[in-house]
C-alpha cells in the first residue's frame, strides 16, 4: 500500500469499515440497472422497467437525506439496522410481487437503501478531523465508488443478458444488506449521535450542492453521448470499452491524487481541476472517430476524482459535524439530479443534432463548475 494511504488505513477499525462499505456500495451500484433488467424480463416492457428504476432513484434522492438526518441525530449503529432491514424486505417484495405492486416496492427499496458512501465518509471525517489526512481518505472513497460503478453494472449486465435477472437483483441486495449490517456492528469508528446543529441551508453549502449538480451534469452528458456517438458511427460495441477506459483512467488519477499531501487550499485546487475539466471537455465534441473519442474521454475524466475528493473536503469543513452525514448524502442527491437532467437533455440533442452536439453540454458543465468554484469564499 502506498505511503499516502497507509496512515489512514492503519487507524484502528478504519480498514474494516472502509472495505465493508465498499462491498455494500458495489451492491448499490448494481441495484438500479438490476431493476431495469428484472422488470423488463418479467413485464416485457421498458416503460415498466424505466418506471421502477425511476421510482427507485427518485425515492433515494428525496428520502435518502432524511434518513441521513436521522442517522446524524441517533447514530449509525441505531438507524442502519432499520434501513438495511427495510431495504431487504422491499427487494424481496420486488422479487415476489406482481409487476404493478413490485414497482411500489422498488420505490420503497430506494427510500430505504443505506447511504453507505456517506456513512463511510462521515466516519473518516470523525476520525481524521484536523489531521490533514482527509484528502487521502476521501481519495479512497472516490476509488471505492469508481470501482463499484465499474464492476457492478458489468456483473448485472452479464447476469441479465444470460437470463438471470432475478439472481442479479438478489446478489445486489445481499451485498447491500450484508455490507450495511456488518457496518452497523462496527461501533468503534461510528460518529456519536449529535444534537441538532446549524441547518444546511447556509449559502456556502448551497453553493457546494450546486457544484455537485454541475459534476452530475458532466456524468449525465458523457453517459448518453458516448453511447450515442458509438451508435451513430456504426460501432455500438465501442461504447463499453470507452466507458471502461475512462473509468480506469479516473481510478489512476484518483489514486495518484491521494498519494501526497497538497499544500494549496482545497478551493484553489478545485478551481484548477474545474479549469482543466472545462478545457479538456472541448475535446470529445471534436473527436472524428471512436478511437479518438476514447482518448479524449480518458484525458477529460482525469479531473473527476480529484474534484469529488475536494468537494467532500470542502463539505466537511463547511458544515456542522451534527449534520455531516446529511450533507454528504445531499451531495450525492445533487449529483444524481444533475446527471438525470443532463441525460434527458443530451439524449434529445443527440436525437435532433447528433452525438457531437450532445457532447457540448460537457464543457458547459465544466464552465458551471469553474464559475461556482471561483465564487466560493476563501477558506
Amino acid at each position: 500500500m502506498s505511503s499516502g494511504y497507509r496512515p489512514v488505513l492503519r487507524l484502528p477499525g478504519a480498514a474494516a469499515f472502509f472495505f465493508t462499505a465498499a462491498v455494500g456500495r458495489t451492491g448499490i451500484a448494481m441495484t438500479g440497472l438490476g431493476l431495469l433488467w428484472l422488470f423488463h424480463a418479467r413485464a416485457g416492457s421498458y416503460g415498466t422497467a424505466g418506471l421502477a428504476t425511476a421510482g427507485f432513484a427518485l425515492a433515494e434522492g428525496v428520502l435518502g437525506p432524511q434518513v441521513a438526518r436521522l442517522t446524524d441525530r441517533f447514530g449509525q449503529t441505531r438507524v442502519l439496522p432499520f434501513s438495511v432491514a427495510a431495504h431487504g424486505i422491499a427487494v424481496a417484495g420486488v422479487l415476489t410481487a406482481p409487476p404493478p405492486v413490485a414497482v411500489a416496492f422498488a420505490a420503497c427499496a430506494g427510500a430505504a437503501v443505506p447511504q453507505l458512501g456517506a456513512l463511510s465518509a462521515a466516519r473518516w471525517a470523525h476520525l481524521l478531523r484536523g489531521t490533514g489526512h482527509l484528502p487521502a481518505a476521501f481519495s479512497l472513497e472516490s476509488l471505492a465508488n469508481a470501482t463499484a460503478f465499474l464492476l457492478g453494472p458489468v456483473l448485472v449486465t452479464a447476469l441479465g443478458a444470460a437470463g438471470y435477472a432475478p439472481l442479479a437483483s438478489t446478489l445486489a441486495a445481499v451485498l447491500v444488506v450484508g455490507g450495511g449490517a456488518a457496518l452497523a456492528t462496527q461501533r468503534r469508528t461510528a460518529p456519536p449521535p449529535a444534537r441538532p446543529g446549524r441547518p444546511l441551508r447556509r449559502v456556502r453549502f448551497v453553493r457546494l450542492a450546486l457544484l455537485n449538480v454541475a459534476v452530475g451534469l458532466y456524468f449525465g452528458t458523457m453517459g448518453v453521448s458516448v453511447s450515442a456517438f458509438a451508435t451513430q458511427h456504426g460501432v455500438p460495441g465501442a461504447a463499453a470499452p470507452i466507458v471502461a477506459a475512462a473509468s480506469i483512467g479516473g481510478l489512476v488519477s484518483g489514486w495518484h491524487y491521494g498519494l501526497r499531501r497538497h499544500r494549496a487550499p482545497a478551493r484553489l485546487q478545485l478551481v484548477a481541476a474545474a479549469a482543466y475539466l472545462t478545457g479538456t471537455a472541448f475535446l470529445p465534441p471534436l473527436a472524428p472517430s471512436a478511437l479518438w473519442l476514447g482518448a479524449a474521454v480518458v484525458v477529460t475524466e482525469a479531473a473527476i476524482p480529484p474534484t469529488l475528493v475536494l468537494l467532500n473536503v470542502l463539505t466537511e469543513t463547511t458544515v456542522d459535524p451534527a449534520v455531516r452525514t446529511q450533507a454528504f448524502t445531499w451531495n450525492n442527491s445533487a449529483s444524481a439530479a444533475g446527471s438525470a437532467l443532463a441525460a434527458f437533455v443530451s439524449g434529445h440533442i443527440a436525437d435532433a443534432l447528433g452525438a457531437s452536439a450532445a457532447f457540448a453540454l460537457a464543457p458547459a458543465a465544466g464552465l458551471a463548475l469553474l464559475v461556482l468554484s471561483v465564487a466560493l469564499p476563501s477558506e
